[in-house]
């Protein structure tokens, strides 16, 4: 089954997400529009497009990058992060910052039950949540 491929946008002028049902991406340059108010918005300057990782928290919550979730697991210390885009090796990942190191954790480990993740922000509206 093929991974939904969508996305949210966050205005950074106003500090709030755009209604996606409002924003089209254009595809020959990137720029969003929000077409309420017929506004062009610069991505990296005004917008900021996060993508759906396919994936829904424990309690049915889509996961986008940039939204920071509390990962649990039997194995290892549980960690708050934030999800991106991991060009490495093509995947999402959490990552948690520390001065020591970063903690890359794949999203699909989700679907084994070895971990269980738990959207409880995102880095827009709660960065203090990954301040340790």
């Amino acid at each position: 089954m093929a991974r939904e491929i969508k996305f949210r946008a966050w205005n950074k002028n106003l500090r709030e997400y755009i209604d996606i049902n409002n924003i089209v991406v254009d595809p020959i340059n990137g720029d969003v529009v929000d077409l309420g108010g017929y506004e062009l918005l610069e991505v990296n300057h005004e917008a900021v497009l996060e993508q759906y990782t396919g994936l829904k928290d424990k309690n049915g919550v889509e996961i986008y990058e940039g939204d920071i979730v509390e990962v649990k697991s039997h194995l290892y210390k549980d960690i708050i992060g934030i999800v991106k885009f991991w060009e490495f090796n093509s995947s999402f990942v959490v990552i948690k910052n520390s001065k020591e190191f970063n903690i890359p954790t794949n999203l699909s480990a989700t679907m084994d039950g070895f971990k269980s993740y738990e959207v409880i922000g995102n880095i827009h509206k709660n960065p203090e949540l990954l301040e340790e």
